[in-house]
Order: C-alpha cells, then sequence, then structure tokens
C-alpha cells in the first residue's frame, strides 16, 4: 500500500474516463435515433418546424435537401456504430484465451 495518494486518483481518472466514454457512446445511438424518430416525413412540416425554432425561413426545395442530408447522416452515423460495435465483438470473440 502506497502512502501517497497518487495511485488511487490515476484509478479513479480511468474509471470516470470509462464513463465518459460509455456516455458519448450512448450519446451517439441516441442522438441520430431520436433525429430519424422526429424527422417529419414532409419537408413543408421540416421548414415550419425550423421557422417556429429559429425564426429563420426555408423554401420548400431547401428544406428537402436539408431533409435528406439529416437522413443520409443520421443512417450513415447509426451504421457506423453499429460496424464498429460489431467489428469490436468479432475481435474480442476471436482473441484466444490463454
Amino acid at each position: 500500500m502506497n502512502a501517497h495518494g497518487c495511485c488511487e486518483l490515476g484509478s479513479h481518472g480511468s474509471v470516470r474516463k470509462t464513463l465518459a466514454q460509455r456516455c458519448l457512446a450512448s450519446i451517439g445511438w441516441i442522438v441520430p435515433g431520436a433525429i430519424l424518430a422526429f424527422l417529419p416525413k414532409c419537408p413543408a412540416c421540416l421548414a415550419a418546424y425550423v421557422a417556429i425554432g429559429t425564426g429563420v425561413g426555408l423554401s420548400v426545395s431547401t428544406a428537402t435537401s436539408l431533409r435528406m442530408v439529416l437522413l443520409i447522416v443520421c443512417v450513415g452515423s447509426l451504421t457506423y456504430h453499429l460496424a464498429s460495435r460489431l467489428w469490436r465483438s468479432v475481435r474480442f470473440q476471436s482473441r484466444p484465451t490463454a
């Protein structure tokens, strides 16, 4: 046992870092999923939501483009998170146990 507290602080710091990483990973799943769940199907509705929320008016063609960009980014993000999670699970399962 060490009389100095430096070793104990290091272990608590790594636990916090792991917790922070887990929270960020959860946010990486929740935010794109929530955007996809609440994204309106109608571009005019999206333009109205943007106008109500920000006061900036959008044309229907701009709202259509914005909707497609949001769809592509959210689906791409969720696909990336799924692929990285699958890659980690396959990588850890293929490790030989000693």
